[in-house]
Formats: structure tokens, sequence, C-alpha cells
């Protein structure tokens, strides 16, 4: 069980940027093809930017060419998932478990053997090395 982090908004201000607290606290997206993270593939783990807490391994990254790093799955109880109908039709949303920041969404058209992409806002990531 991830134990949960409470912050208050001006708390978020001050920790995150701009950009990471409208990704993050906002569920917002950061443009396509922005974040150098789409090129890391050297081993190691992609942490939550708001609370560090790993919610990728390397290993699963791939080039989905969609603009985002993708991942076929991340790690075991890491995440939240809910439904998301701001683009009419539903998707679903993951938020990191332990602070809740929004990271993105999954699809159904990933490798196997998961078959999914978590789709991953590199605003909401930080990269450590192995």
């Amino acid at each position: 069980m991830i134990e949960k982090i409470n912050k208050s908004e001006k708390q978020w201000r001050e920790a995150l940027t701009a950009e990471q607290f409208h990704v993050l606290r906002r569920e917002g997206t950061e443009a396509a093809f922005s974040s150098p993270l789409n090129k890391e593939y050297h081993e190691g783990s992609y942490l939550c930017a708001g609370c560090a807490l790993p919610l990728f391994v390397s290993a699963n990254k791939f080039d989905s060419g969609t603009g985002w790093p993708s991942f076929s799955m991340p790690i075991e109880g890491h995440t939240e998932t809910k439904r998301d109908f701001r683009m009419i039709l539903p998707r679903t949303e993951y938020h990191c478990a332990r602070c809740g920041g929004h990271q993105g969404h999954v699809f159904n058209d990933g490798p196997q053997p998961s078959g999914q992409r978590w789709c991953n806002n590199g605003l909401a990531l930080q990269f450590k090395p192995a």
C-alpha cells in the first residue's frame, strides 16, 4: 500500500514549475514531441515529478510515434486510474498513486504482451539512471 501525500495548492505551486503544475495538478497535456524523455532509452526508472515515486522501468518503454513517452505497463500498484470524458469519448486517465499527480492516459494499442500504451506527459516524470 502506498502512503498518500497531501499538499495544499500553494505547496504544489512552490514545489513544481508552472508547466509541471498545469500537467500534474490541473490534468493538462504538454505539446507532443516537446519532452527530452521521448529520446531517453538508458536503463533506469521513470519517477513521478511531483513525489519521486517510481512509476515505470526503462525495460517497458517504447517509441509509440505519438510524441509522448510511452510504456507497456507501469510498476504494479504505483498508478491509479479513472475515466476521463473530456474528449467526448471515454478514456482511461492515470495518476501517481502517492501524490495523485496526473500522468497521462492508457490506450489499448500498445505492444504485446500487455497490448497497452501508457502515454505519459514528460513534464510529469523525471528519469533516474540505473
